[in-house]
């Protein structure tokens, strides 16, 4: 057995299902939530859609060791309490999102946020911002005064030719 402490799923009740809501609504536009949120510790959110009731998923927990619950959606961040969005949180949420999106202009610079970049873009914000190329959402990034951070993960980047 390794040495990382279980921490049980929580299966979010409606005031912090709602908690949640209103975050996405203010930073985002979203205005609904396909399924049940369960997070995995203080700050990782799963989407799930799964036909368990919360009791039913507590008793198979209790028996095994569940790693996760649907599609990793999203994360808390630390430091503002403000949610980033995972490349497929951005794909779920794609027709709700209407606002803090950056627009990738060219091919260039879709190649290097896909391969884990940094932009040197100034978008005169400092938040969240949903990356968006031609019609496809890529993620999320988080804005300062002269560049986008890239959140891709190492084992998701693109990887260089040769």
């Amino acid at each position: 057995m390794d040495n990382q402490k279980f921490i049980p799923l929580k299966i979010m009740n409606e005031r912090e299902r709602k908690e949640i809501l209103d975050k996405l609504n203010e930073q985002f536009g979203i205005n609904e939530i396909p399924g049940k949120i369960v997070a995995r510790g203080k700050d990782r959110l799963f989407l799930s859609s799964v036909g368990l009731s919360d009791t039913e998923l507590k008793n198979i927990e209790d028996s095994i060791v569940i790693e996760r619950v649907g599609v990793y959606f999203a994360k808390v961040d630390d430091l503002t309490g403000k949610i980033r969005l995972s490349i497929e949180g951005s794909q779920i949420f794609k027709n709700q999102i209407k606002k803090n999106i950056f627009e990738i202009q060219n091919n260039e610079d879709f190649e290097k946020w896909m391969k884990g970049q940094e932009l040197n873009i100034s978008t005169g914000k400092k938040d969240f911002l949903i990356m968006k190329y031609k019609d496809n959402f890529v993620g999320t990034g988080k804005a300062s005064a002269e560049k986008i951070s890239n959140f891709i993960p190492k084992n998701r980047r693109l990887k260089e030719r040769g």
